[in-house]
């Protein structure tokens, strides 16, 4: 076996060590619901859509999605015909009246601040992690050699094995030069260049980020396929004369507006026939889970604007800009990847 990891994988699953640090918060989601708002016990007499959900707790459509999407995925909700109802296991567990209401249980949390966290993630829609909140306050502090670096090399490590995964999955043999967007340490482009000889990739990254993913491509041997381009993904127009953009661990950071200006601009920088590559972990299309996906977008939904997209809000945003589905695969430790068309 190679011993380099842009061409290998481990021998083992390390799904449960992602999964311990991307489903931390989830609890605090599920505790925040049952003291805070006493949300099984209204909803055991009153099945309800989001809307409607959203209408009584006054609460925001964002957060409330992500809370019902891991409801379901923990065996707690049931969604029919859009109208949300509990099941035999919350009824039993979580609704006052029940003898096996473990509701004082968790109430032991109700003060945890990152249960208090969640509570206001729900009654403002906004990440609770930034005191001050400023819409762009996560794209400002990668602006920051202080915060860029340490988030750009815990994003690498991540990469190193989900770049890889990704990359033996993908037939690129088309494709000839690749926009890898925020890329950060320029970790995916290397792994497809690595996997894929004939391709050639540069990274569309802002400052400072840029110096340190020059830093990473070259000592991972690939800077002369590897190259880097400095600017903002949001305010430059996108770099031209690339036949595939890929945006890898980008989309759930951010809101459905932005994500539909993101993927708006990828659409006007493609040439007829280019491809776009979607790398992330996505919720099923009928939202009910899988489990560490839906944690997996109650932590992100703390911590950014966004959240983990389902494929039916992704096939909702490709087919809105012209985008053709082409094909949908798991990678790694929970990642899928989605690869669309530009006609």
């Amino acid at each position: 076996m190679s011993l380099d990891p842009l061409v290998s994988e481990p021998i083992t699953d390390p799904l449960a060590l992602y999964r311990g640090r991307d489903a931390i918060v989830a609890t605090d989601l599920l505790a925040a619901a049952m003291v805070h708002l006493d949300f099984f016990t209204w909803l055991a007499d009153h099945p309800a859509t989001l809307g409607s959900i959203c209408a009584h707790f006054e609460i925001h459509t964002r957060p409330t999605d992500v809370l019902m999407t891991l409801l379901t995925a923990m065996g707690l909700t049931t969604i029919s015909g859009g109208v949300f109802h509990l099941t035999v296991r919350a009824r039993e567990h979580l609704t006052a009246g029940s003898p096996w209401n473990l509701t004082p249980y968790y109430a032991s949390m109700k003060d945890r601040p990152q249960t208090l966290d969640m509570l206001k993630v729900l009654r403002t829609g906004k990440p609770a992690n930034w005191g001050s909140y400023d819409p762009q306050a996560w794209a400002q502090a990668m602006e920051r050699e202080d915060f860029a670096g340490p988030f750009t090399a815990a994003m690498d490590c991540r990469g190193l094995l989900l770049g890889p995964a990704m990359a033996r999955k993908l037939d690129l043999s088309t494709n000839k030069a690749l926009l890898d967007i925020a890329g950060g340490s320029g970790i995916y482009s290397c792994a497809l260049v690595a996997n894929h000889p004939h391709l050639r990739a540069s990274v569309f990254e802002k400052k400072p980020v840029d110096r340190i993913a020059r830093e990473s491509i070259a000592k991972r041997g690939q800077s002369e396929k590897v190259s880097v381009i400095a600017g903002d993904m949001f305010a430059d127009a996108w770099p031209t004369g690339f036949d595939i953009h890929l945006i890898s661990n980008v989309l759930h950071d951010w809101d459905e507006d932005t994500v539909r200006k993101l993927l708006a601009k990828s659409y006007a920088a493609l040439p007829a026939g280019g491809s776009l590559l979607v790398h992330d972990v996505h919720i099923n299309a009928e939202k009910s889970g899988p489990l560490h996906a839906a944690e997996y977008s109650a932590l992100l939904m703390n911590i950014t604007e966004g959240k983990c997209y389902s494929i039916g809000e992704m096939r909702g945003f490709f087919g809105e800009l012209g985008f053709e589905w082409a094909d949908y695969q798991p990678t790694s430790v929970g990642r899928s990847f989605i690869l669309a068309k530009k006609p």
